[in-house]
């Protein structure tokens, strides 16, 4: 491998970025207008349906055969689904990162529940919950309890999902819908003419994409934390690593769909096949708490949840980064096999 052929591949890519006006500035400005529509109405994401936690429910008990306390109007709402906690520990924890509404336990006279101030669902599922209590009920049947320790707002827990998010596209995007137009316009056939290697081009598309992630991360970061001030927990320098680490595995997925293929339109499909179902599994705008097992396994499968699990643990919780090595290792062992699968698969002709 010549380092001198690499960083020619390199810097021309990183040239071809940045002349392309609408590309770049779509690159800052989409991620920008989602943060600052939610950051203006900051209610954020009422969801048709809201998720309540109940405590104590034991591990093999049903939720729906213990929620009889509940007001019958409640229970069977439609809009509202059930999620069981054997402690309040657990609940307590879902509840502060907003993977549920409201937390009520059971068994108590009156009956406590929690809610978080800064979550704009929670206050609704409030509001359901004493509007199917009697005027005389509701003063004594249910009790509100303030949430003890860190409460993590909404902006803040959506900011690292829009942030994976829009690095999913970019990285997608960038490397695999942009070398399948190379190879149809004949750009990789007269590169393969030179000396440079697929080795040196493959390796050279995925630094300039991780440069440019990287790249843009830092700008939008500090461009809406001046507007927005989010507030993180945990260290910058782990945060900015765990986003690194998801930055180079899902540009090496981008490199595996671009290893072949010559169709825009075959390609753009795929592309849409794989980042549609992980921006909606990974928890981007919502969580999948309360979700069926097998959903939230195949969540798993995915790079961007791993990458937004170990960002939050973060900035949301103050994580440390041996917190977070498990989701890392993970990252860069998927980067691991698809590069394998990239470098076998690519060919400069089809």
């Amino acid at each position: 491998m010549r380092f001198k052929r690499l960083w020619a591949i390199f810097n021309a890519r990183n040239r071809e970025f940045f002349r392309d006006r609408a590309a770049f500035g779509w690159n800052f400005l989409f991620p920008f207008l989602i943060i600052l529509g939610f950051g203006v109405i900051f209610k954020g994401d009422y969801q048709s349906q809201f998720k309540v936690g109940l405590f104590p429910i034991p591990h093999d008990a049903s939720v729906n055969s213990s929620k009889d306390f509940l007001p019958d109007s409640f229970a069977t709402f439609k809009a509202i689904s059930f999620v069981g906690f054997e402690t309040r520990v657990q609940g307590m924890d879902k509840l502060k990162h907003h993977k549920i509404d409201l937390l009520i336990e059971a068994g108590t006279q009156p009956i406590l529940y929690w809610v978080s101030d800064s979550s704009p669902s929670g206050a609704i599922a409030e509001r359901l919950l004493k509007g199917a209590l009697a005027p005389p009920e509701t003063s004594n049947r249910f009790e509100k309890k303030d949430i003890q320790g860190l409460q993590v707002r909404y902006i803040d827990w959506l900011f690292p999902g829009v942030l994976g998010m829009n690095m999913m596209f970019s990285a997608l995007y960038g490397v695999g819908w942009v070398v399948v137009r190379y190879r149809k316009n004949g750009v990789l056939k007269r590169l393969k003419a030179t000396p440079l290697t697929a080795f040196e081009y493959l390796a050279a598309q995925l630094l300039s994409r991780i440069f440019l992630l990287m790249f843009t991360l830092v700008i939008v970061w500090v461009g809406c934390d001046l507007l927005l001030g989010f507030r993180v927990y945990g260290s910058l320098l782990n945060l900015f690593l765990v986003f690194l680490a998801g930055s180079t595995c899902m540009t090496s997925l981008g490199l595996v769909i671009a290893s072949r293929g010559t169709s825009e339109e075959f390609t753009n499909g795929v592309l849409n096949f794989i980042s549609w179902p992980m921006m909606f599994l990974s928890e981007v705008w919502f969580s999948i708490e309360g979700a069926p097992a097998w959903l939230q396994a195949s969540a798993k499968i995915f790079p961007l949840t791993h990458l937004l699990k170990a960002a939050r643990q973060v900035m949301n919780e103050g994580q440390g980064l041996w917190a977070v090595m498990p989701e890392i290792t993970i990252l860069y062992a998927m980067t691991l096999v698809f590069l394998l699968f990239g470098a076998a698969l690519f060919s400069w002709n089809k």
